[in-house]
């Protein structure tokens, strides 16, 4: 697929490397041109390295995504995600005003096909925010970590059944690995992982819708509208959870107050870290930043939730993470031969 979606449901294209700008230059350029040149790999390392950093710090914020949920508790799992999307709304309506964007929403709110498309993303992050909040809060992280952890490999099935791809031979070995690890998982949990599986289908179809709307809509603004389209019904949750008194955010205290209320920080921050990164990054090294989530996810669920691993689990785990090895493989010695490829058509 040529989209890397986040755990907070953005995407982004892959975007041509600067350094073959930067290495341009006629033959009659002079001197000044040649140092340019020179200068150009230290431009370039100095951006990969502020790329890797927002990737990490995107991601790592939303690896201990779960240790927040659970010092928001008692909250439950709607609650919190209508809070998250009536306050992130808030925040971003505050961006745009900083930005001077407010131009920029009102155009992809004008354009039926952006905002249809945003519009369908919305109810496909909603979906994925309540399932991987139930999950957390119900002592179920780590087969919500699970579930981010097989999203590469929905997203190698999109690519085959909705964009009509022909998937090399390491993505077969890999799919067919993840099926067997759903088979495994399954026995192990005595059910269908249902958890994991909602939010891997959920986040894959969002990174797919997200990735249709295109670079005609920047994070910022596309986070707007999807909340825009879900605050409605979150306000009149939030008002319905007052009303029948089984609201906590005005009943645990200013401090359980303010948490809720950072949510749209907490979801705005980590999105703005990612695009920054995706924008530095070729899509090769966000795709390996992004097992950083699951991955932190997963030992928190561990450590500090004391969740039970049996054997089962184990195993079924130890066989996601083989797909995903070959997953991986496929990835960096495509990358390298599309860059061999690139480095001699530009030397012919």
């Amino acid at each position: 697929m040529g989209f890397v979606p986040s755990p907070d449901g953005s995407s982004s294209p892959s975007a041509p490397a600067p350094a073959a700008a930067a290495g341009a230059s006629s033959p009659a350029a002079g001197p000044k041109a040649v140092g340019r040149k020179a200068a150009g790999p230290k431009a370039v390392d100095k951006e990969t390295t502020a790329g890797v950093l927002f990737g990490i710090a995107a991601y790592g914020l939303w690896g201990l995504l779960p240790l927040y949920f659970f010092v928001l508790m008692p909250a439950g799992a709607v609650e919190i995600v209508a809070n998250r999307v009536v306050w992130s709304l808030l925040f971003c309506a505050l961006l745009i005003t900083v930005t001077r964007a407010w131009s920029a929403l009102a155009q992809a709110l004008r354009n039926r096909a952006v905002f249809g498309s945003l519009a369908l993303a919305a109810l496909l992050i909603a979906v994925n925010w309540l399932t991987y909040t139930y999950g957390v809060t119900t002592g179920q992280a780590v087969e919500a970590s699970l579930g981010y952890f097989i999203n590469p490999l929905v997203s190698v099935l999109l690519g085959v059944f909705v964009l009509k791809e022909k998937l090399r031979p390491l993505q077969w070995a890999a799919v067919g690995i993840g099926f067997v690890a759903v088979g495994v998982l399954t026995y192990s949990y005595g059910k269908l992982p249902w958890i994991a599986l909602t939010l891997a289908f959920s986040f894959g179809l969002y990174g797919f819708v997200k990735k249709r709307v295109g670079p005609r809509v920047d994070a910022v603004t596309s986070l707007s509208v999807e909340t825009m389209v879900l605050a409605p019904f979150a306000a009149a949750t939030m008002i319905f959870l007052a009303a029948t008194g089984t609201d906590t955010l005005t009943t645990q205290g200013p401090g359980h107050f303010w948490l809720l209320v950072a949510s749209g920080v907490i979801t705005a921050v980590p999105l703005l870290f990612f695009g920054a990164s995706a924008r530095r990054l070729p899509m090769t090294t966000i795709g390996l930043l992004q097992y950083c989530a699951p991955v932190l996810q997963f030992i928190i669920a561990l450590v500090v939730f004391r969740e039970a691993m049996t054997v089962d689990r184990w195993i079924g785990f130890g066989v996601v993470w083989l797909a995903l090895a070959v997953l991986t493989v496929d990835m960096l010695g495509t990358a390298r031969r599309n860059s061999v490829a690139k480095r001699a058509k530009r030397g012919t």
